[in-house]
């Protein structure tokens, strides 16, 4: 097969794996109940008037399904981590003890898992968007090449492979679609 419809191949399957990644990354940021460091990966802390994540200022751990701890590495960042916490609206309420921020993760409602399932699978469905995005212009790229000189056998090979590696992923974010389903509704 030519190198062009090689390296063609190497850069969609690039671009479906970042698909798959973002979606793990995603999937983690959405709470099943059970009280996981990644939870706070979207907050930020006014850090001498330059917004920090929270994970680079701090120690952040979950001694127990149910709580997370966040320790500070200076004591005089304690308010300004309780206020990004509560200004972040993911629906915690930190408490401050002078030493440490301890973080209660609440029991899910059932209304409250359902809710998560459907973010869940909207952001399946984005990931499935962006594998056959990938796909698409994997093979818009091979036709180009097509005219410019590239048999029309390797194109031809080039699409199936794309289907093939298109439906491969797809299966992929199915499966870590219901892993987290199920994650979720687990009471």
């Amino acid at each position: 097969m030519n190198e062009e419809i090689e390296f063609l191949k190497d850069a969609t399957k690039e671009a479906m794996d970042k698909a798959i990644g973002h979606l793990e990354r995603e999937l983690q940021k959405i709470r099943a109940g059970k009280a996981n460091p990644q939870m706070l990966d979207g907050v930020r802390v006014d850090y001498y008037g330059t917004m920090t994540k929270l994970s680079q200022i701090s120690n952040i751990n979950t001694p127990d399904p149910r709580t997370i701890v966040v320790q500070p590495w200076e004591k005089n960042m304690l308010n300004p981590i309780e206020k990004a916490i509560m200004a972040a609206n993911l629906g915690f309420n930190p408490q401050n003890d002078g030493i440490i921020i301890r973080i209660v993760v609440p029991p899910l409602t059932e209304e409250r898992r359902k809710s998560l399932v459907k973010s869940a699978r909207e952001e399946a469905e984005h990931s499935k968007v962006g594998v056959r995005s990938a796909r698409r212009e994997g093979i818009e790229f091979a036709k180009k090449l097509q005219k410019e000189g590239v048999s029309e056998d390797d194109v031809k090979k080039f699409e199936a492979d794309a289907q093939e590696l298109t439906n491969k992923y797809i299966a992929k974010i199915d499966k870590l679609l219901e892993a987290k389903e199920a994650d979720i509704m687990t009471i």
